[in-house]
């Protein structure tokens, strides 16, 4: 699967789990929601405090296996790294991430206050390469 594909298939499917780095070298996942932005990288909103932001922070390599929301069927794998966006840069980037998912909010303010006081960030993921490559 080429890195074009697995973009695609982001902007219709939004489950995924995703891989970290430990300090020790061992692997933290983490199930989250995922969408894909203008230039094609993985978007994911989370908390700052977060133990996949920490593992990032440290390490920014991360994976993730993307799947439809019946679970069975198709999948993609994206490798890449992560960079942090915090607020109040981040903000902008959140409404766009909702948008993108689930529309238009019925409240956008108390989206935006919610965002701050959850410390959410954003974890755009540049995507280096995708999978499978096979299958079975």
């Amino acid at each position: 699967m080429d890195v074009t594909e697995a973009q695609a298939f982001l902007q219709e499917h939004h489950r995924a789990v995703m891989h970290t780095y430990r300090e020790d070298g061992s692997p933290q996942l983490s199930p989250v929601t995922v969408g894909v932005d203008d230039d094609g990288r993985a978007v994911i909103s989370t908390r700052a405090p977060s133990v996949k932001v920490r593992n990032l922070e440290r390490d920014p390599r991360t994976s993730l296996c993307v799947f439809t929301d019946a679970f069975y069927g198709p999948w993609v794998r994206i490798d890449g790294r992560a960079e942090i966006v915090r607020l109040p840069d981040a903000m902008e980037l959140l409404v766009d991430y909702y948008r993108r998912i689930s529309g238009e909010h019925p409240d956008w303010d108390d989206y935006r206050r919610a965002m701050r006081e959850e410390q959410r960030v954003v974890l755009r993921i540049a995507v280096e390469r995708a999978g499978p490559d096979v299958s079975g």
